[in-house]
């Protein structure tokens, strides 16, 4: 039998979405929660807008239909959102703040409020007989349903192919003279090819797309560096970190190459990255919270005398975007809970000389973790040489 074709998530998952946050806002003792942060707006409507300085909004009252707040210039498209009404204002800034017109558009007194500027926080509370400032759609979005962790897995296979294609053509395109643009030119064309040519039809309208970076040399070591005009010389490590999304979903796959034979440092670098992911994977499967994930993840690098090279966390959430809670990182005391999506970054950087990273998705199970990304399964650190 042949698995059913992958499709957008249909409007009755998002109407089971909305029927869920409002037993969260009744329980709560609310009228209704005014949805802002963007990516809740989207989980709790399936509408993929253009985040900008015009705020949008979501009435979800107890009882009563579901409301897009919206600015007039997005009236057309707000209308395509199913299961909703849409109210729209002029403009922002306006002579009354957006967020401000909302509140008094639902007519609540007990209001809860996912993300509130702090400049209106004291207007705000003027206007309501109580405010709560509680994110209620973070409880919901944290732990994904199956369909979700479909387009995830699929996303991730996608993120897995422009890999495949660097691995393929890289040491190709550096020896004709290429640089970082070229190389994450032809491997994310490639990817974007076949990833449109086999879901572009069925999922136009979504967040549909791949993203990457691709540094090398000592340009390795800054995390967030701009893709340069840069050729990889012999010996130096290649960072390339990719995103794909699908039908506004989120998966992310990542290795570093060595342009040509990695030196006995070089691996050592690499076998305590891969020790990391291993830390990580056990630490979530032992549903530990969040930042003692992090610390797990983490002493692997620390032991192999690399703890002045660590920038960054190990990870973060992944579902309508790229990065969201809950956090692998100090601060965040979630525990890890089946049906969570986690990227796991283990990345060692020393500026001035070089930089390495990996990235897998990971979805937590039953005491169990699923690796969805497949590149580093199917090519150890030993193969994931150029040879220029």
């Amino acid at each position: 039998m042949t698995a059913p074709a992958l499709a957008p998530l249909a409007p009755a998952f998002r109407a089971t979405v909305r029927d869920r946050l409002r037993a969260r806002a009744a329980a709560a003792g609310l009228d209704g929660l005014l949805v802002l942060a963007p990516g809740n707006v989207t989980y709790a409507t399936g509408w993929h807008f253009s985040v900008n300085e015009r705020p949008m909004g979501l009435w979800l009252p107890v009882e009563g239909d579901a409301q897009l707040l919206v600015p007039q210039l997005e009236l057309e498209n707000a209308l395509d959102v199913p299961g909703v009404r849409v109210t729209t204002y002029d403009e922002f800034p306006g002579e009354v703040p957006p967020v401000l017109w909302m509140i008094g558009e639902t007519g609540a007194r007990r209001l809860g409020i996912d993300a509130l500027e702090g400049r209106l926080v004291d207007n705000a509370r003027a206007r309501l007989a109580h405010l709560d400032l509680a994110d209620y759609v973070r409880h919901e979005r944290v732990v994904k349903h199956d369909a979700e962790r479909a387009l995830i897995r699929e996303a991730a296979r996608f993120a897995d192919r422009v890999l495949e294609r660097l691995l393929a053509a890289g040491a190709d395109i550096i020896h004709q003279g290429g640089t970082e643009l070229d190389l994450m030119a032809d491997a994310t064309g490639h990817a974007r090819a076949a990833l449109m040519a086999t879901h572009g039809p069925a999922f136009q309208g979504t967040k549909v797309g791949i993203t990457a970076s691709v540094h090398s040399g000592p340009r390795a070591a800054l995390p967030h560096g701009a893709v340069q005009a840069r050729q990889p010389r012999p010996g130096e490590p290649v960072i390339a970190g990719i995103g794909c999304s699908l039908g506004g979903y989120h998966a992310e796959s990542g290795a570093t190459f060595v342009c040509g034979t990695p030196t006995t440092k070089q691996r050592l670098v690499m076998r305590a990255m891969d020790e990391a992911t291993c830390a990580t994977i056990d630490a979530l499967a032992r549903g530990l919270p969040c930042a003692e994930v992090n610390t797990a993840a983490l002493a692997p690098i620390r032991a192999a005398g690399l703890g002045d090279t660590i920038r960054h966390r190990i990870g973060h959430g992944m579902g309508v975007e790229g990065h969201e809670a809950p956090w692998l990182a100090p601060g965040d005391t979630t525990p890890a809970a089946p049906g969570m999506v986690f990227s796991c970054e283990p990345g060692i950087y020393r500026p001035g000389h070089d930089g390495w990273r990996t990235i897998e998705t990971l979805i937590t199970g039953n005491g169990a973790v699923e690796v969805a990304s497949r590149f580093q399964s199917t090519h150890p650190p030993e193969t994931r040489m150029l040879f220029l």
